[in-house]
């Protein structure tokens, strides 16, 4: 049966026009649809970046100025939807919350089981309009504040904000924003995208995909360690701690979140490049320490590991500074990765081949079975 991959490390499972990642020498080249990530975050928004991965080309303004509109026009949540969110339990976990309803979504869709380009392409539109209203939504419930609804004189990462906060957002925040919402939203065969891809390969409709990626993402080891960075920041509390808070983890064994990844092991991520020049830049506007914690610990991982940060490390600084709570972290990622995830499950019905890898049994074999009287 050949060699055992565990985890499918290394292995190349499909072709993708979506998003490329290069090793080229001591660094790494990420791209969607053929355009450097940095130029990306320097030049886009993530309307852009949203529509460059549907449609595979970068609009025109008119075009970019309709598809905006767009999902400006399909922001607002089904009232059945906003009725689900109240009746969650408050204790839930907000990506637990963004799964259920992006379900019930699925129930309210005349077209579910259509998977045709141009219905799967209107039901993308929906979910990347309609997931940061889930989210903002659901965490004003749980807090049992008044709902703030969509504002369409606000862009997609301002009105996000917006509707968490209950107040305009600085130019800066919604700059911040918009650049993690591009920097997330797309990164090739990750777990989560691959668990869409997984779905759709059986032809499962767009929301039982998008459900896969949710459940996959809400893990420590995946969009989950944003979280968990910031726990470790808040455990640090200040800088020149660091450095034997990190040597004590690798002393008794532990792991050290928001550090090494399966692709990037010895060139930096370019996505962790960009968000940490943000994270510095926030830290002058806003709290500094979250940054300053956050490079103490990343000077010291580097020394006793070698191991470099990965896009979830300084993500943690960012959000803090953003206001957002902790377990949202991930719901964050969710709004950015939404985009990249319906092109890859429309990539996936369109080149379809069922995905069903082998598995190398390793148990008995070979044994007889004993009547349950004679055990």
């Amino acid at each position: 049966m050949g060699e055992v991959a565990d985890g499918l490390k290394d292995i190349v499972a499909s072709e993708s026009s979506i998003s490329r990642i290069e090793l080229e020498g001591e660094e790494a080249v990420l791209e969607y649809r053929g355009y450097n990530i940095h130029d990306l975050a320097k030049h886009s928004n993530y309307e852009e970046v949203a529509y460059l991965l549907l449609y595979g080309e970068l609009p025109t303004k008119t075009e970019l100025e309709l598809f905006s509109e767009e999902l400006k026009e399909r922001r607002e949540l089904p009232p059945q939807v906003v009725g689900l969110l109240t009746h969650l339990s408050p204790f839930s976990h907000p990506m637990v919350a963004l799964r259920t309803a992006v379900s019930y979504l699925g129930t309210m869709d005349r077209n579910i089981s259509y998977t045709s380009h141009e219905i799967s392409i209107e039901k993308a539109k929906n979910l990347i309009a309609k997931f940061p209203t889930i989210v903002a939504y659901f965490h004003r419930i749980r807090m049992g504040e008044k709902l703030v609804h969509p504002d369409d004189s606000l862009n997609h990462s301002a009105n996000f904000l917006y509707m968490l906060h209950g107040e305009e957002p600085t130019e800066t925040m919604v700059k911040a924003m918009d650049l993690d919402f591009i920097l997330h939203a797309d990164h090739e065969f990750n777990a989560s995208t691959f668990a869409a891809r997984v779905a759709a390969s059986t032809l499962a409709d767009m929301y039982a995909c998008v459900v896969a990626a949710t459940g996959t993402l809400i893990g420590p080891l995946h969009g989950g360690a944003a979280q968990r960075v910031m726990e470790m920041l808040r455990e640090v509390a200040l800088p020149w701690r660091a450095d034997q808070y990190v040597r004590e983890k690798i002393e008794r064994g532990e792991r050290i979140m928001g550090f090494g990844h399966r692709v990037y092991r010895s060139v930096m991520d370019p996505r962790t490049v960009e968000l940490k020049r943000l994270a510095e830049k926030l830290s002058k506007e806003k709290e500094s320490k979250w940054f300053e914690i956050s490079v103490a610990i990343e000077e010291s991982v580097r020394k006793y590991k070698n191991l470099l940060p990965n896009v979830d490390f300084y993500s943690a600084s960012v959000y803090a500074n953003l206001g957002i709570p902790d377990d949202l972290f991930v719901n964050i990622f969710a709004i950015g990765r939404i985009a990249g995830w319906t092109a890859h499950i429309i990539e996936q019905y369109e080149t379809n081949t069922l995905i069903r890898p082998r598995a190398r049994y390793v148990g008995a074999t070979g044994r007889k079975y004993i009547p349950i009287d004679e055990r």
